[in-house]
């Protein structure tokens, strides 16, 4: 049974949220502000959690930076109330592994999370990947590059594998959102090229400069070699 983190000031939501998730087979923790949400997380870290953007002591935004900080690999969803595009973006560069708009069906959470789960748990046949002067342990979710290395979150090194396990081959968006995000991406949607902008950061150039992850117009991204 895989248990969860609800951080939500709705308490009727949490209520709903938790007592449909429950159902489904998971255990759920709920925390409804910021510092409660901090000692839960002190006491044990989660299989994932589900955070809403609006704390009444605090952004979740500057939470889940303090998350990302403390558990890298922990899986993050997002809650963002519609009509704030803005906070989803920042939510996907400060490293949350997807999201969802509020009011949200609890079906689709159920999917999305046990997505972001099983790519939390990849099979057992990643081993080690080397390219250059990159190594990358798609188990570990830990890129070393000159001795330095970066963890990763679970959609980072979803897309990182996908990516090096075919070189100079150019995957389509569609193709990488199934693999990194667990879904295909809807209209509008900047999802994975938040997480391609995160990754460029975390893995930066090649030693000569050029760019490792490479991007096609409207088509999609490829490691270059």
């Amino acid at each position: 049974m895989s248990e969860l983190l609800l951080i939500d000031d709705d308490q009727e939501l949490c209520e709903l949220l938790t007592s449909w998730l429950s159902q489904e087979g998971f255990q759920v923790r709920a925390c409804h502000d910021g510092l409660s949400a901090r000692k839960a997380l002190a006491e044990a870290a989660p299989a994932a959690v589900v955070l809403d953007v609006m704390l009444p002591d605090g952004s979740g935004l500057e939470l889940l930076k303090q998350l990302r900080s403390d558990h890298p690999e922990l899986p993050v969803l997002m809650l963002s109330a519609r009509g704030e595009p803005l906070d989803r973006i920042l939510g996907l560069e400060l490293g949350a592994d997807d999201y969802l708009a509020k009011p949200c069906d609890p079906r689709e959470l159920t999917a999305r999370l046990r997505a972001v789960l099983r790519r939390s748990h990849p099979a057992a046949v990643s081993t080690q990947l080397e390219l250059g002067d990159l190594c990358f342990s798609p188990v570990r979710g830990v890129v070393s590059i000159d001795e330095q290395e970066f963890t990763l979150t679970v959609s980072e090194s979803r897309l990182l594998e996908a990516l090096l396990r075919q070189p100079g081959e150019p995957l389509d968006k569609q193709e990488l959102a199934q693999i990194a995000l667990g879904r295909k991406l809807t209209l509008y949607d900047r999802s994975l090229d938040m997480h391609v902008s995160n990754l460029r950061k975390k893995i930066g150039p090649h030693p000569d400069g050029r760019p490792r992850i490479v991007a096609l117009r409207s088509r999609g991204y490829y490691y270059s070699l």
